[in-house]
């Protein structure tokens, strides 16, 4: 291991714990093994000089192996616990317009739905991000994602959707392709042109407008290198998009190369849940309405379950039924839902919530967070647990027991002293 072009990257010593999540290469965590995670007291670990991890391991140990290196950093890590960097599985972080006014509404008694009517919601985000330049819907999406990333965030699913015409879902993946190349977060991009059904069409018409007319340019740009897209969306909900028109849209996706992720079964039951076992996809998102079949269904599909607590708690829905997936073996991911009727960056708070609201033990909510999140975007090979050849993504917390991070509700920030991409310091608490 000595010898490395560059020497190694970084060495973090020392660690009081360091919380791999998995210690056998597992791809998720589901049932009773989310329940006990893999941690390491007093040890250290290597990352190379490409961004991977090199070796883990007691602290006098990596000490002698690597005696003779030199490192291009070292943080000591005593009395301080080193965690994977935190996965944030579902966001809507492009868009522009103010929606604070709608929180009053909903603190009034209105519903979603009635203030989507009423012309709010979706479509006034849809009015503004249309009206939006691109330099600006970049400028305040990097803001957004350096506020996650404080916050321990090192990859983040990040959605298109309030475009609804090509023109403008195409502006907002070419905000996310460039904070893509240009960004130390790592992004997962996900179109979602079917977020709701354009003003004068029906859902028959929107889906047939992007299988025949979205979906082929954007396999065209992506063969050209302009766009990459990772993953294909829908909001399949009563009076939005139905279930004909999902299974169409979704299955034009997955020919062209996309994993499958979406909203299912939020604020009606919809057999959202069914139709994705059936269609394969890697995961569905809510799922506060889902049924038992369901359930039972993406458990056999190993189709993750992306629940996103904060959105319960703030439009105060039902809450997913976590304890029921979690005991059928369902692969459980968290997510913020990060969007303007939901407005929260922070993945720890996300996870005290689902302990809190869906009865999830801390290694769950952690495990959710991190390897189940990589599992939900595909890319739990790379990221979301501490294993010798995976991406040396971690956050550094000033605190003798991880479980800290959770317990301590919006305590993050005072915290978290660094979070690491690739081995190098993104961010480091003053």
């Amino acid at each position: 291991m000595a010898g490395l072009a560059g020497g190694p990257r970084l060495l973090l010593e020392n660690a009081r714990q360091v919380v791999l999540v998995c210690a056998r290469g597992e791809r998720f965590l589901a049932g009773p093994a989310a329940r006990s995670l893999a941690v390491l007291e007093g040890a250290s670990l290597v990352v190379g000089a490409d961004g991977f991890i090199k070796a883990i391991g007691p602290a006098d140990v990596i000490q002698r192996q690597f005696s003779e290196d030199t490192f291009e950093e070292r943080i000591d890590c005593s009395g301080m616990c080193v965690l994977p960097g935190l996965v944030d599985a579902h966001t809507h972080p492009v868009w522009a317009g103010e929606r604070v006014h709608e929180f009053a509404m909903k603190l009034a008694g209105a519903s979603y739905m009635e203030i989507h009517q009423a012309g709010g919601g979706i479509n006034f985000t849809v009015q503004c991000t249309r009206q939006a330049s691109e330099e600006e819907l970049f400028n305040s999406f990097q803001q957004r994602l350096v506020c996650m990333m404080r916050a321990g965030t090192t990859l983040v699913e990040c959605k298109s959707g309030y475009g609804l015409d090509l023109q403008t879902e195409l502006k907002m993946l070419r905000v996310i392709e460039s904070a893509r190349r240009e960004l130390h977060i790592g992004i997962s991009a996900t179109y979602c042109g079917a977020h709701s059904v354009p003003k004068g069409k029906t859902a028959t018409e929107a889906a047939d407008d992007i299988v025949n007319v979205h979906l082929p340019k954007l396999k065209a740009l992506d063969r050209s290198g302009e766009i990459h897209v990772d993953n294909i969306d829908v909001f399949c909900e009563k009076g939005v998009f139905d279930i004909e028109s999902t299974r169409r849209i979704l299955q034009g996706g997955k020919d062209i190369g996309l994993q499958i992720n979406f909203h299912g079964d939020e604020l009606h039951p919809m057999r959202a849940a069914e139709l994705g076992a059936e269609l394969g996809a890697q995961a569905i998102s809510h799922l506060e309405e889902v049924s038992d079949e369901g359930i039972a269904a993406m458990a056999t599909a190993r189709c993750a379950a992306v629940l996103l607590p904060t959105t319960a708690y703030m439009l105060r829905l039902k809450q997913p039924r976590a304890r029921k997936m979690l005991e059928e073996g369902v692969i459980v991911a968290l997510g913020s839902d990060f969007n303007p009727n939901a407005y929260c960056f922070s993945m720890p708070m996300v996870m005290h919530l689902a302990c809190v609201n869906m009865q999830m033990s801390m290694p769950e909510a952690l495990a959710a967070a991190t390897i189940n999140a990589a599992y939900a975007l595909g890319k739990s090979d790379t990221h979301g647990s501490l294993e010798v050849g995976k991406q040396g993504d971690f956050v550094i917390i000033n605190s003798s027991r991880w479980e800290h991070l959770i317990y301590q509700f919006g305590g993050h920030h005072e915290l978290i002293e660094y979070v690491i991409t690739k081995g190098k310091v993104i961010y480091k608490k003053l």
